[in-house]
C-alpha cells in the first residue's frame, strides 16, 4: 500500500492499494462525508466492480444510486453529461452529496465535470480501474468532455475528495487496454524520471504499485506547482497534441494510449531533427514505445494533424505549447508559431 499526498486548491489523497475497493465507503466516509454516493461507471466496468464498491459504499452508511454510460469516448459528449446532471436533480442529489466516478478516463472525466457543474460543485471521489486513470486522469483535477472540434475542450479544473487505486483491477483489463496506460506512464518516464524509463524496461506488470506510485508522485509534484496549466503542468501533455489529433482524425476509434503514442514518437523524432534532443533520445522513446506493443508511426498526413491541432486547447493565440524532450528525463515546452506547425509536424512524420 501507498498513499500519497497532494496539496492544491483541495488537499487530498491517493491511496494505491490492491483490494481497497473493499474498503471503499470507509475511505469516503472519512474523505467526503455525505449520505448518498451516485456511482457513475460503464457498462463494462459495472459488472466487474459496481457490485463490490456498492457493498462497501452501503456498508458505510451511504444510499447508493448508480448511472451507467456506454463504455468508449463517444460517452466523453454533451448529450451524457446532461443525462447525468438530470439524473442527479430527479434523484435529488445535494452539495453535500458524493460522486464516486468507477472507471477509466472517460467516466473519471464525465463524472468528474459533472460534480464541478451540479449545484455549482459536489463532492466527487475518483476510482480509476484501467492504469491510464491510475496514472493520470484520476489525479490532478481535469475534468472535461469532448466537443465536435476537439477533444476536452470543455471541462473544469475540479479536485477529488480522494482517489482510490485498487490496481488488482487491471487484472481484468485487455492487453490492448493495459498498453494505453503504458503509453501515460513512458511519458511520465520521458519527462521527468530517468530511474523510471530503466525500470521500463521490463515489465509494468512486475512492479504495478511501484510504478502507479511513482507516476502519481511526478504529477502530485508538478500540479502542486501550476494546478491551472498556465506554466510546468504544460510539461504533462509531451506527445498529446499531435496523439489528440490522431485520434480526432480516426473518429477516436484510436484509443487515446495509442493516439499519445504516435504523439510522442512524432515529436520525437521532430525534435532530433529541430536540434532539441539527440537522435540516439529520439531513438531510446520510440523503442520503448515499440516493447509496448503500442504503434509508432502515424496513419495521417500533415494536413490531416495540423487541422485537427490547431483547435487544441494548448494554443495561445498566434502560438502553440508543444512539448519537446532534451534527454531522457528532461523535456521544455517550446512555444511554436502557429505558421511553423505543419512544418513541425512533417518533421516528426
Amino acid at each position: 500500500m501507498a498513499t500519497v499526498s497532494v496539496k492544491a486548491s483541495k488537499n487530498y489523497d491517493i491511496i494505491i492499494e490492491k483490494g481497497a475497493l473493499n474498503r471503499a465507503g470507509a475511505i469516503m466516509k472519512a474523505a467526503a462525508g455525505g449520505e448518498k454516493v451516485c456511482v457513475v461507471t460503464d457498462d463494462i466496468v459495472d459488472g466487474l466492480y459496481a457490485g463490490r464498491l456498492t457493498s462497501s459504499l452501503t456498508a458505510a452508511g451511504y444510499a447508493v444510486e448508480k448511472f451507467v454510460i456506454p463504455h468508449g469516448e463517444q460517452s466523453k459528449c454533451a448529450a451524457e453529461f446532461i443525462r447525468l446532471l438530470n439524473f442527479l436533480a430527479r434523484r435529488r442529489f445535494t452539495r453535500t452529496d458524493v460522486i464516486a466516478a468507477l472507471g477509466g478516463g472517460v467516466v473519471g472525466d464525465l463524472a468528474g465535470f459533472a460534480a464541478a457543474s451540479y449545484t455549482r460543485g459536489m463532492k466527487f471521489v475518483q476510482l480509476p480501474t484501467t492504469l491510464l486513470a491510475a496514472v493520470d486522469s484520476s489525479v490532478g483535477g481535469k475534468t472535461a468532455i469532448d466537443l465536435d472540434a476537439g477533444k476536452n475542450l470543455a471541462g473544469a479544473f475540479y479536485q477529488p475528495e480522494a482517489v482510490i487505486c485498487d490496481y488488482e483491477t487491471l487484472d481484468t483489463l485487455s492487453d490492448e487496454i493495459f498498453a494505453d496506460g503504458c503509453a501515460e506512464v513512458i511519458k511520465y518516464a520521458v519527462i521527468a524520471d530517468s530511474a523510471l524509463f530503466a525500470l521500463l524496461q521490463s515489465p509494468v506488470k512486475a512492479h504495478p504499485e511501484q510504478v502507479i506510485t511513482r507516476c502519481v508522485e511526478i504529477k502530485r509534484d508538478v500540479v502542486a506547482e501550476d494546478e491551472f496549466d498556465t506554466g510546468l503542468r504544460r510539461i504533462l501533455n509531451f506527445g498529446h497534441t499531435i496523439g489528440h489529433a490522431v485520434e480526432a482524425n480516426s473518429d477516436f476509434t484510436i484509443s487515446h494510449g495509442k493516439g499519445v503514442a504516435i504523439g510522442m514518437c512524432a515529436v520525437a523524432k521532430a525534435s532530433a531533427a529541430y536540434g532539441y534532443c539527440t537522435k540516439d533520445c529520439t531513438g531510446k522513446i520510440i523503442d520503448m514505445v515499440a516493447r509496448y506493443a503500442l504503434p509508432t508511426v502515424c496513419p495521417y498526413g500533415e494536413p490531416q494533424l495540423t487541422a485537427k491541432a490547431l483547435s487544441d486547447k494548448k494554443r495561445r493565440g498566434s502560438t502553440i505549447g508543444l512539448v519537446v524532450p532534451t534527454e531522457i528525463g528532461k523535456c521544455r515546452v517550446v512555444e511554436l508559431p502557429v505558421d511553423e506547425l505543419s512544418d513541425f509536424i512533417r518533421a516528426g512524420i
